[in-house]
């Protein structure tokens, strides 16, 4: 089961089939997720993602300009600015944990949670970027949305994005999102 910092391996001692040496077995199996980290951070897909930095869109954004002291449209610069990259892809299908968010962006998760986020929401907390797939609970601070759904089961792959995509976020204006969706 991978993670963001690292990897469960589970397995049943009990089962008729385990190899004689299972911790050794485990050990390749890692040797091999090692050897295919290169391939994740050397390259992956380019995809751009629209996302609408306004009201309604934007829950948070007069928190996060408040608490970073930036204005909200310097918030949706830099933001857009930084490349992201997936991390990986959790907590909710298709829900993608992006690295490479600007560090003046960085805050903490809000004091309290949200009961529903609205699909398609983009929020930030401590170094990274999260692009809510569903509607769900969430902690994060959110400054935007994307009209693109994250997961379509009839879509094949049905995640739009992937563990080593690169990512960048394209303003658009509420208008533009409402003909997106």
């Amino acid at each position: 089961m991978p993670a963001l910092t690292g990897i469960a391996l589970h397995f049943d001692p009990e089962h008729p089939e385990l190899p004689d040496d299972p911790l050794g077995r485990c050990a390749e199996l890692l040797a091999e997720c090692e050897r295919e980290v290169p391939r994740l951070t050397d390259g992956g897909r380019l995809v751009e993602v629209p996302v609408c930095y306004e009201a309604p869109f934007a829950l948070d954004m007069a928190e996060v300009a408040q608490k970073t002291g930036l204005a909200p449209a310097e918030i949706a610069r830099r933001h857009a600015a930084a490349e992201h990259r997936v991390l990986m892809v959790g907590f909710s299908p298709g829900q993608p944990y992006l690295g490479g968010l600007d560090p003046k962006l960085s805050l903490a998760r809000r004091a309290t949670p949200r009961t529903r986020v609205p699909a398609g929401s983009v929020a930030i907390a401590n170094a990274q970027t999260a692009i809510y797939s569903f509607e769900t609970p969430g902690g994060w601070n959110v400054i935007g949305r994307t009209p693109l759904s994250l997961f379509d089961p009839r879509r094949e792959p049905p995640s739009l994005l992937a563990p080593g995509d690169r990512v960048r976020f394209v303003p658009i204006d509420a208008a533009q999102f409402e003909r997106l969706k």
